[in-house]
Formats: C-alpha cells, structure tokens, sequence
C-alpha cells in the first residue's frame, strides 16, 4: 500500500510479521521467538525456519524445525511460513509430546514438526 510521506514522497507500508511473542498452553506460559530464518546450508540444502520455546520460569529450551518452504526448493523466492498463536501452541504441544521436559537442565532439545507445527 503507498502512504503519502513528508515533502510529497511516497512511502511503501510493508506488512511486519511477528518475530517473537508469548501463548497460553493449557494454561501454561510460554515464550517463543524465531531462531532461525529458513537458509540453505552447504551441507544439507534448504533448511527450514527454527523456533525457540521456553516455558515461564524454566530452564530448558526447545527448538522446533520445520521442513524447508516449498517455496524455495522451486527456486521462488524468500518467504516463511506465518507465525500465528495457533501455530505456536501446536509447536508446544508436539514437543510437550515428544518429551520436552522444560523444568530439566540442559541444552536447547531440537524437535522436528511439519509444515503446521504437528
């Protein structure tokens, strides 16, 4: 969308997405922001977004990965998927699920999801 700026320049208003935030889980609180963007690495190809979780009050982090946006395999260009608290809660879910024990010590347990956070 063009805004009309100062000095009769026009300025391009972009859409911002969320990069970082907090949900409700079962009521339980937790933290998230976005780790990583989707990059592509020498050694394994296109890599998908990463997504930090932490419970309030704990130690332990998890990181959840998506698969690679099809989008780029295609060779089109940058985007990713869209960070919306339901993504999130389901991204908490499955790694609840999986075993993420957020009050043990530790390094970050990295959790694979699919592309809707299952």
């Amino acid at each position: 969308m063009l805004l009309p700026g100062r000095y009769g320049r026009t300025a391009v208003m972009s859409k911002t997405q969320s990069s970082s935030g907090t949900v409700d889980v079962d009521g339980v609180t937790y933290d998230w922001h976005l780790q990583r963007e989707p990059h592509q690495s020498d050694d394994e190809g296109w890599k998908g977004m990463t997504i930090a979780l932490l419970q309030r009050d704990a130690k332990r982090e998890a990181w959840v990965e998506f698969p690679p946006p099809k989008r780029l395999l295609k060779g089109l260009p940058r985007g990713r998927l869209q960070l919306d608290d339901g993504m999130i809660a389901r991204c908490v879910r499955a790694a609840v699920s999986a075993g993420w024990e957020p009050m043990s010590r530790g390094k970050p347990v990295v959790f694979t999801v699919d592309a809707e956070g299952n």
